[in-house]
């Protein structure tokens, strides 16, 4: 970074009256983390970076070698628009920098870097979309619940969506930090919601994906309702979902596209979506990362639980949208909205990669309803499930060896012992269904 860059960003922080700034970045789960500086603390930041106690974040280093350093990354620059004038909050997006100066191969950002590289070496660049679905419930003695704000449906308008001014309260935040919002609308079930923003390059929707997250939530709270982005906070009723739009452009041009081809797809999206389907199910230990996750993948509530693809079917796991040309791209339909977006993006476009390097065509495409489908006739179309609990997505991953090289050793070291320790709480833990179930009848 030179003196020149060093110095206009200064100017920029100044003339906007600036008083903290905040260093953001993530564990391996995806929680967003910072430090706090005053902005007296801003030069010395950008020129050197900020030191900080690694050993205290999830997955990241043991106590031995916890001495780390936070560099800005000047190009996520923003305001927090919901800050008081009087005392100006700006926040950078963080690279995680070890002793001598190299990149820590724990930064979820920086695995998704090296999956960036990687595709730029074969002249691809990697677009993301991802549409995030999230709740609202009330706060009760100041504590979050699960008690609906509203009961509106798909679409609905007000009054039946009660929730529409804090939808419009995050456009307008996101708005001034630089998103392009596209739509906002109430999702399927009660209290649930979606806005969408426009694709990017995977690694600044991935950034996008953090600070939407971390502003709806601060947004919802001054309305005294909490936002969640859990995977199933309530039974019986739908999820919430990240489905994630992806493609790949070489030259400037969409590589998906081919007005010859079958579908119009070309080879190069065939063998992206072959290496999708390939690799699913190791994808999805990083796209759905925790117990709960698993409670949406199932049969019933538009969740894909089916390894297929189709051009126009919902029920399958890869989806290709009807639009073509620029537009034309792939939607992988598991993720869920607690997932780490670098790690879900990396892992994705690993997957895509190798399909394409070795010509991993995917089968026919499945254009029925696969819910409507018997196992029998599935088993007869090759029709394989996701894996059913987090215990056995990391299987997948461990026996994965090309997701698992893009993971890389330290983050699959914490992917592993997360997986252990929650599995073994959830394990042992009594719940109240057990109770209901079990304790006037034994």
């Amino acid at each position: 970074m030179t003196n020149d860059v060093v110095s206009e960003m200064l100017e920029r922080i100044d003339a906007d009256l600036v008083k903290f700034l905040r260093l953001q970045f993530t564990d391996i789960q995806g929680q967003p983390k910072n430090v706090a500086i005053p902005v007296q603390q801003a030069e010395k930041a950008l020129e050197e970076g900020i030191w900080f106690d690694g050993s205290s974040i999830e997955g990241f280093a043991r106590i031995e070698e916890s001495d780390m350093i936070l560099k800005p990354d000047l190009s996520t620059y923003s305001i927090l628009p919901w800050r008081s004038a009087d005392a100006r909050v700006a926040r950078f997006i963080c690279d995680i920098y070890t002793y001598g100066n190299k990149p820590f191969e724990g930064d979820p950002r920086y695995v998704l870097k090296k999956a960036i590289a990687e595709a730029a070496k074969m002249g691809f660049t990697f677009n993301t979309g991802p549409e995030l679905e999230f709740f609202l419930f009330r706060m009760i003695e100041g504590k979050p619940s699960t008690t609906f704000q509203d009961y509106g449906g798909y679409f609905d308008l007000a009054p039946t969506d009660s929730a529409e001014d804090v939808r419009r309260d995050i456009v307008f935040a996101l708005t001034q930090m630089g998103f392009e919002i596209e739509a906002s609308h109430h999702e399927v079930a009660e209290s649930q919601h979606e806005i969408d923003f426009k694709y990017s390059d995977a690694l600044d929707t991935a950034d996008k994906v953090i600070t939407f997250k971390f502003a709806t939530k601060t947004l919802a709270l001054r309305k005294d309702l909490h936002a969640t982005f859990m995977a199933k906070p309530i039974a019986k009723i739908n999820g919430s979902g990240m489905h994630t739009h992806g493609s790949l452009t070489k030259n400037g041009k969409n590589a998906f596209f081919d007005p010859k081809g079958p579908k119009q797809l070309s080879e190069t999206a065939l063998y992206y979506i072959g290496g999708l389907l390939k690799h699913a199910k190791a994808i999805t230990r990083v796209a759905n990362p925790t117990i709960n996750s698993y409670k949406r993948l199932v049969p019933g509530y538009e969740a894909p639980v089916y390894i297929s693809w189709s051009n126009t079917n919902r029920s399958a796991l890869v989806r290709v949208p009807a639009a073509r040309g620029s537009s034309t791209r792939a939607e992988f339909r598991s993720p869920d909205p607690m997932c780490n977006p670098y790690l879900t993006f990396a892992a994705l476009l690993t997957a895509g990669l190798d399909g394409i390097k070795n010509k991993v065509m995917p089968p026919e495409s499945t254009d029925v309803n696969i819910y409507h489908l018997s196992e029998q006739e599935r088993n007869k179309l090759g029709i394989e499930m996701l894996p059913g609990s987090l215990f056995e997505a990391q299987a997948e991953l461990n026996k994965d060896a090309v997701i698992s090289k893009a993971m890389g050793t330290h983050v699959m070291e914490g992917l592993n012992c997360i997986t252990t320790l929650e599995t073994d709480a959830f394990r042992l833990a009594v719940h109240p269904w057990e109770l209901d179930r079990y304790l006037a009848n034994y």
